[in-house]
């Protein structure tokens, strides 16, 4: 029996090593198609940050995929989202929780080529153009109205898609919002004299972060441990070589190339601006407060969620 409980044993310990725990399977809805923005998570894909920690990453770029609801319900671990839509999902009961805030300002701006526009008052009576009445954009734009003591109804709102530059480059609008680490660079780029009023400037709103639900956070924290060490590699590794991860990027998008590399390049750029900071993946409290002042003025949801479960900094390294 000793002999049979020695063999039975030293055959498991062999068949434990011969066959090792299966990767976690992650796919990650990016909300976005690919992008030089997204140069973190294929800097740490190419590096093999990913399966280091055990994790089989896949990119979903699925226009219909809809992040926050399938966190939610623990359909998918992890996504990709932004402040508000984090309270604005827990509003509806889904226990989404920030756990990486990438952006360390809200990265949202009003381009105007109006000379008499030198701060958000100077909006009272202005056209704008804007993707819709939905998103960061529109949270961005009436967080500038709100420091300035305006509302909608002090401006007219033009919901012209995600045609801001082309609307800018036409003369069809003088006042847009987008990103600000991607249109004014390309506009810059075409000679358009224009000038900005950034969000951040004005208004401190938690930001686009990655975010995972309550009972991963409960019941999996390793696994949350183990995604966002890899993705800090692979952002400190891109702030510390942006040629290098640019390069890398190439196999993920497709004509991502050295014919636009310039502005590329100073997309990336503009995006290691935003990432980088001394409270990397850090969220701010204050932030969040002032998040949800913007969207309760909005009257997008009317009960004050617990700030304390929508973000957590007990993830993030030191």
């Amino acid at each position: 029996m000793r002999k049979l409980f020695v063999f039975l044993l030293t055959s498991l310990m062999l068949a434990g090593c011969a066959n090792p725990a299966s990767p976690t399977q992650v796919k990650l809805p990016m909300g976005y198609i690919p992008n030089i923005q997204f140069a973190p998570f294929y800097v740490a894909m190419e590096k093999g940050y990913f399966k280091e920690v055990g994790i089989d990453l896949e990119f979903d770029y699925a226009y219909e995929t809809d992040g926050i609801a399938l966190v939610g319900a623990g359909k998918v671990p992890f996504s990709l989202a932004s402040g508000e839509q984090v309270l604005l999902a827990r509003a509806q009961g889904l226990p989404i929780t920030t756990i990486y805030s990438w952006y360390k300002g809200y990265p949202i701006t009003l381009i105007t080529t109006d000379p008499t526009i030198k701060t958000p008052a100077d909006l009272k009576g202005k056209t704008i153009g804007l993707p819709g009445l939905y998103g960061a954009n529109y949270v961005g734009l009436r967080a500038l109205l709100s420091v300035a003591g305006l509302t909608e109804s002090d401006v007219t709102l033009d919901s012209i898609g995600y045609s801001q530059i082309e609307s800018i480059v036409s003369g069809k609008e003088q006042n847009v919002v987008c990103y600000s680490n991607n249109e004014p660079i390309v506009l810059a780029d075409q000679g358009i004299a224009f000038s900005t009023l950034d969000v951040s400037d004005y208004l401190n709103l938690a930001s686009n972060g990655i975010v995972t639900n309550e009972a991963m956070i409960k019941e999996h924290p390793e696994v949350v441990k183990a995604f966002l060490t890899a993705f800090s590699k692979g952002i400190k590794d891109t702030i510390q070589d942006p040629e290098a991860a640019y390069a890398m990027s190439k196999k993920y998008i497709e004509g991502l190339n050295e014919a636009d590399k310039q502005i590329q390049m100073k997309i990336l750029q503009a995006s290691i601006a935003s990432w980088n900071s001394d409270m990397m993946g850090e969220s701010d409290q204050a932030s969040w407060q002032n998040m949800q002042k913007v969207l309760m003025d909005m009257q997008l949801y009317s009960e004050e969620q617990d700030l304390g479960k929508a973000f957590t900094n007990d993830f993030i390294q030191k």
